[in-house]
């Protein structure tokens, strides 16, 4: 199945990466991909995608700044608070969305929400790999991950920061583009959640409590339900549960 890549416009003009997937008469959904993935890692590479395009969406799934095919520029002035909502918010504008669905994984389920809670409106959201904790406390994964950048290279295996250094070698993460990011991105509480009353679906691992408590979450919010799906953080994506969880939200009745 082809895939179409352009590029827009984010924040300060810096120029990302946009892929299109699905007929021009698809009911539009876009997709964010978490932290030192890509488009096509989080959401082509194991059909999800194209189950997403065989059900009637047409996909538009951007690689986050820093990431993929975007650019990851060394100026502290392209990474302000909420950059990649910033960077949302550009995209559905540039594209013109207005009835829309929107879904994330992980760091694009925080991007997700908080774009939500800044205006967005998309008719339901998906957001994967996410817990009530993981989105209140940033803090502490920022921290874990900018410890694995300062010990880029000499983390040995055994170590808990060994699979995010591999997994970020095998990426080629820009380390300086990449810690700046990861300041830019801010906590969002429990009580702002409220705010939230489209219909989501929380979908995560069984035994991923990497972003705390997708039960929890789903909880939390007005209007949501939890579904549960083989894998780890990192290995939920790699399961077809993942696009058919997708798939029967999206299009029930």
């Amino acid at each position: 199945m082809d895939v179409k890549t352009d590029y827009f416009a984010g924040y300060h003009g810096d120029r990302l990466a946009l892929h299109t997937m699905g007929p021009d008469h698809g009911r539009p959904l876009v997709l964010v991909h978490g932290l030192f993935s890509t488009a096509h890692i989080n959401w082509v590479k194991y059909g999800h995608a194209a189950r997403l395009v065989d059900a009637g969406f047409r996909l538009f799934m951007p690689d986050l700044r820093a990431h993929g095919q975007s650019s990851a520029p060394h100026d502290p002035a392209s990474y302000p608070e909420d950059v990649l909502v910033k960077d949302l918010l550009l995209l559905i504008e540039h594209l013109g969305l207005t009835d829309y669905d929107l879904g994330g994984f992980s760091l694009g389920s925080r991007t997700a929400t908080r774009g939500v809670l800044q205006g967005l409106s998309p008719r339901r959201l998906i957001l994967g790999g996410m817990g009530l904790e993981g989105l209140a406390g940033w803090l502490g994964r920022s921290r874990f991950f900018i410890d694995v950048i300062d010990r880029f290279g000499t983390i040995k295996h055994g170590d808990p920061a060994y699979i995010a250094q591999q997994f970020m070698k095998a990426q080629k993460v820009d380390q300086v583009a990449a810690r700046l990011l990861l300041g830019s991105v801010d906590d969002t509480p429990a009580s702002a959640l409220a705010a939230i009353t489209q219909p989501v679906l929380v979908v995560c691992g069984d035994v991923d409590q990497d972003n705390g408590s997708a039960p929890k979450l789903a909880e939390t919010l007005p209007n949501a339900r939890y579904v549960e799906i083989p894998g780890t953080h990192m290995g939920s994506v790699t399961h077809r549960e993942m696009g058919e969880a997708m798939v029967a939200f999206l299009t029930e009745e």
